[in-house]
């Protein structure tokens, strides 16, 4: 699934630029929360979450890249979240949170930083929906692509197969045109893409475009 990220999108015009790609059969939107201390950036709230969730159909893929996340969690579940990521390192109790997200019906998500091991989710891994694996140093868009993910990828996908798991694997970070297919050829099964559709020149035409790729390479891999 390519999943549009609204951190790249004209922050004055949010709603105008759902609507526009939706048009494109999108299944899910991208949100990214930060909170200024976790990471190096201040983004939205949850009060976004709930206006967003009053324009459009489609998932909201939160990702909390905040501090404390287990002090928000309830506002951005009530507010419409659909499906919820929490940083490993910022959640000493993650199983709890974890739990609680899944409890509320919601599909929870794990999310790991670039220097971060597969090793540190070891004890959750079986308890989530997915895993997302940034692929850049998460605080800013517009970022090169982390060429050593492609191994992090391809070994979570070796440990989910192992263990007969149901979980996605979703990469977020440095996505274009020019990587998209190593990463799908990793075993990325979401791929969240910020600048390379909303700062183009026809946001819907990039969507559509990395949908076609997507599709024909998966169709590939399936033979």
């Amino acid at each position: 699934m390519i999943i549009p990220s609204i951190l790249s999108a004209n922050f004055a015009f949010i709603g105008d630029s759902i609507k526009r790609i939706e048009n494109g059969g999108i299944e899910a939107i991208h949100v990214d929360i930060m909170d200024g201390h976790f990471v190096p950036n201040l983004t939205f709230g949850p009060e976004l979450i709930r206006s967003i969730k009053k324009l459009t159909s489609v998932s909201l893929d939160v990702h909390l890249m905040i501090d404390n996340p287990h002090s928000m969690l309830k506002f951005f579940i009530d507010y419409g979240s659909d499906w919820l990521s929490i940083h490993v390192e910022s959640s000493p109790h993650l199983n709890k949170i974890i739990n609680n997200i899944k409890k509320n019906n919601r599909k929870a998500g794990v999310a790991l930083n670039p220097a971060t091991s597969l090793s540190s989710i070891d004890e959750i891994i079986e308890e989530v929906d997915f895993v997302l694996l940034m692929s850049v140093n998460p605080g800013f868009e517009a970022q090169n692509f982390i060429n050593s993910t492609l191994k992090k990828i391809t070994k979570l996908k070796e440990i989910v197969l192992k263990k007969n798991l149901k979980v996605e694997i979703e990469v977020d970070g440095g996505i274009g045109i020019d990587n998209i297919e190593k990463i799908i050829d990793a075993g990325a099964d979401l791929l969240v893409i910020g600048s390379s559709i909303f700062k183009s020149a026809d946001p819907l035409e990039s969507y559509i475009k990395f949908k076609e790729i997507e599709e024909k390479k998966r169709k590939l891999n399936l033979r």
